[in-house]
């Protein structure tokens, strides 16, 4: 089956520069309009014209600038600064002294906070504090003195710019833990596939070869000897596995990146599970089942027979070469449920949990794993010198087991 990398970019941060974007026009066409219905009362209203046609060609042109924080650099965050403080200094040369003193708005007004706010979005906090300090120090050297008003708006800004930029911090921090859980979730999931794909093949070919080299001895029993130390080695390699480090963005402002390689789906149609059981059934298998057939995703039905094939291995190597199964297989109208029943000496209490502890993963990996992947589910049923039932459910409109869905 063929792989493809998929790339996953999360970032909590980008909605917040999207409304940057239209705060600082908004904010733009309200402080124009402020003016617009003062105009008369300025003292130099050349001056606040001019000012105006540096701001409206500023905030238009930059508007790429604010929207993401790679390309909102710190040279530009510097000049948006210094423009929003040009403007609150030019308020007393272009505005009446009397309307300054009595609490009049500066020139650019509430578009101040846009700089202040790209300042918090782009560098956290600690940026934030700083443009609003920057602020606070123009404010009051525009008025003269600290009035009420001036001190409560500077305040205002301060706490609303720190408290966003501690959120972005707080989102960033958030991203990356969830990247991080992503990717260990995709490399317990690849590890787990690889464990049942070794236990499936190579852990019962050693398992094999120790039995047998032990029956006829001699240096075939040494042979033996050296599988089943190899076989204890790779179930211990297999059950631990290695979690690769997490991969950071390459781009830190655009948010977490995660990678994982998946199996493309396959293409074509379902597959009758019939046709992937029907190998199993011999001499000492029975396989009963529907007559019509019965369809599952091609990658739900190999997962499936596999799982079926790991059931019977367990029945050849835990109830003897001699023992009988019977394999039954039920369409429903939601999900296919297989049963793999044998007529063995079951499976003592506490056993399957020791040989999990112990590395031997088929039950855990080969069969509830597979089963679980697929969004359907496993149970074991066994009772001491009765034999042992496995239950297998899956549903239909599922799955490849990568945990994509594949629609009939």
């Amino acid at each position: 089956m063929a792989k493809r990398e998929r790339v996953m970019r999360m970032s909590v941060e980008q909605p917040l520069w999207r409304a940057l974007t239209a705060y600082r026009v908004l904010t733009m066409l309200y402080a124009v309009g402020l003016f617009a219905t003062a105009h008369d009362e300025f003292v130099r209203p050349w001056v606040a014209v001019a000012y105006y046609a540096v701001l409206c060609g500023w905030t238009l042109a930059t508007l790429p600038r604010v929207a993401n924080a790679a390309r909102c650099t710190k040279r530009f965050l510097a000049a948006d600064l210094t423009i929003a403080v040009t403007g609150i200094l030019l308020t007393t040369v272009a505005d009446a002294h009397e309307r300054v003193q009595a609490g009049g708005p500066t020139l650019p007004s509430i578009w101040t906070a846009g700089s202040v706010l790209a300042f918090a979005i782009k560098g956290g906090w600690r940026w934030a504090a700083l443009a609003s300090s920057l602020v606070a120090v123009a404010n009051l050297a525009e008025r003269g003195s600290p009035a009420r008003d001036t001190v409560h708006n500077v305040i205002l800004v301060c706490i609303a710019s720190v408290a966003i930029g501690y959120v972005v911090e707080v989102a960033r921090a958030s991203e990356r833990t969830l990247a991080r859980a992503l990717e260990i979730e995709a490399a317990t999931r690849e590890r787990e596939r690889l464990a049942r794909d070794i236990h499936d093949s190579v852990l019962q070919v050693l398992a094999m070869v120790q039995r047998r080299g032990a029956v006829i001895g001699g240096e075939a029993a040494e042979l033996g000897r050296m599988a089943g130390e190899q076989e204890v080695a790779l179930r211990t390699l297999v059950s631990g596995g290695l979690v690769p480090v997490s991969r950071v963005s390459e781009d830190a402002a655009e948010g977490a990146l995660v990678r994982a390689v998946e199996e493309e789906p396959e293409p074509g149609g379902p597959v009758d599970l019939r046709a992937l059981l029907a190998p199993y059934a011999g001499a000492l298998v029975s396989l009963a089942e529907p007559g019509a057939p019965v369809p599952l995703a091609p990658a739900a039905a190999r997962e499936v027979a596999a799982a079926v094939g790991a059931a019977l291995d367990n029945v050849r190597r835990h109830a003897g070469e001699d023992a009988r199964a019977w394999i039954l297989v039920e369409d429903e109208p939601d999900e296919v449920i297989v049963t793999v029943r044998d007529d063995g000496p079951g499976i003592p209490e506490g056993r399957l949990v020791q040989a999990e502890g112990e590395g031997r993963l088929g039950v855990a990996l080969s069969i509830r794993g597979r089963l679980r992947d697929l969004g359907g589910s496993a149970e074991l049923i066994s009772v001491p010198g009765q034999g042992t039932e496995v239950e297998l459910k899956v549903p239909k409109d599922v799955t490849d087991p990568r945990g994509k869905a594949e629609q009939r």
